[in-house]
């Protein structure tokens, strides 16, 4: 800061007056020399600290800094069209309000009250970690001096348990399918492709020869989200066959058709999903196509393969959220651990013990088979 004064103006007011590191004066006026000399010491101590605001940016309202912010988010269209429904919830709540009146108990019932409503656990944590993430920016904008939101008004992600298929019932989903689902159902279920990868797969993408599909971009032809969902998924030799089959020859293009030959898009396909899925016994009414990537992983563990293995062939940008998502599927870890101690053990005590039982060992010694 580069000045700072008090000087008692000849209305008997107090005028409080600093620059600041822009060197941009501000100044207020106070009935006592007090109350001046406390305000210096707060922009003081924001200055110092870099929590200062500026005092215009204090007026800035959620709903002016989220058209800022929305400016500047320069994500797919998908991405950006989610952040607008969920900004569109949090403008409702605290549309009007300055930037700074939005604190951590009004975080605290904001959260309440959307649970209230009904929403579940997972789209409140959205939905706060959306909040989160504009305050964030408007912290490092300077137009906020700390976010109030934090793991203390976080609703929680709440523990996914997704529903994993048997075999029995993905293969009555594969027959009840149109032909043209089918594609989409073999890369959802034994490559673990998200549906917006199956509809942007491209033939050129499989490599029938080297068994190998690299996901390259996602419906209509976007960029993946991360470099891990580019990693290429080996295939064995009875799914190229029945890619081999369901392409009919086709050397480019994209792999999931509709009737016209055009990219099917990933609506239709999550539509078709939902009404073959009621021709499945024991199907839950919410199955969707991310419930085949789910089998997948689940073959995988099923296999023997460890964390690391799934993790790269469901394509997750880290092993935690492999163990979040499919923890659970894991054998039992009581057990092996169990028989691990088992395996360790058992030689050797049998080998101990069984003097004992032969009577070659007694409490005295072992027993001397000749004369004393």
């Amino acid at each position: 800061m580069a000045s700072k004064s008090i000087a008692k103006r000849p209305n008997g007011k107090w005028r409080a007056r600093y620059r600041d590191l822009a060197g941009k004066e501000h100044a207020r006026h106070f009935a006592r020399k007090l109350d001046a000399e406390r305000w210096l010491d707060e922009v003081t101590a924001a200055l110092v600290t870099g929590n200062y605001v500026d005092p215009k940016d204090q007026k800035v309202t959620v709903d002016q800094w989220c058209n800022l912010w929305l400016e500047t988010y320069a994500r797919r269209e998908s991405t950006e069209r989610q952040a607008r429904v969920h900004l569109a919830r949090i403008r409702k709540e605290f549309g009007p309000l300055p930037l700074m009146a939005v604190d951590e108990m009004a975080v605290k019932r904001w959260t309440a009250r959307l649970k209230r409503e009904g929403l579940s656990q997972s789209y409140r944590f959205a939905l706060h970690a959306r909040l989160k993430q504009v305050l964030t920016d408007a912290v490092g904008a300077r137009k906020l001096a700390s976010n109030p939101c934090s793991r203390k008004t976080t609703p929680g992600a709440g523990k996914q348990r997704p529903y994993v298929a048997t075999e029995a019932q993905l293969w009555a989903l594969y027959e009840a399918a149109e032909e043209k689902y089918r594609p989409a159902i073999l890369l959802g279920a034994f490559a673990g492709l998200r549906v917006a990868e199956a509809c942007g797969l491209r033939v050129g993408d499989i490599d029938l020869d080297a068994r190998v599909i690299t996901p390259a971009v996602q419906y209509p032809a976007e960029p993946l989200k991360t470099e891990m969902s580019m990693t290429a998924i080996p295939i064995p030799d009875v799914f190229v066959g029945e890619l081999k089959r369901l392409l009919d020859g086709r050397t480019d293009g994209w792999v999931v058709l509709d009737d016209d030959g055009a990219q099917l898009g990933p609506w239709k396909v999550e539509r078709h999903m939902r009404r073959i899925r009621k021709q499945v016994a024991g199907l839950p009414k919410g199955f969707r196509f991310q419930d085949l990537r789910h089998f997948f992983a689940s073959l995988l563990i099923a296999s023997g393969a460890d964390v690391k293995v799934v993790q790269h062939r469901v394509r997750h940008s880290s092993a935690k959220t492999t163990l979040d998502t499919y923890g659970h599927l894991w054998p039992d870890t009581d057990e092996s651990t169990r028989a691990a101690v088992e395996r360790c053990m058992g030689p050797m005590i049998n080998k101990i013990a069984d003097p004992l039982r032969t009577g070659e060992v007694s409490a005295e010694g072992p027993r001397s088979s000749g004369p004393e």
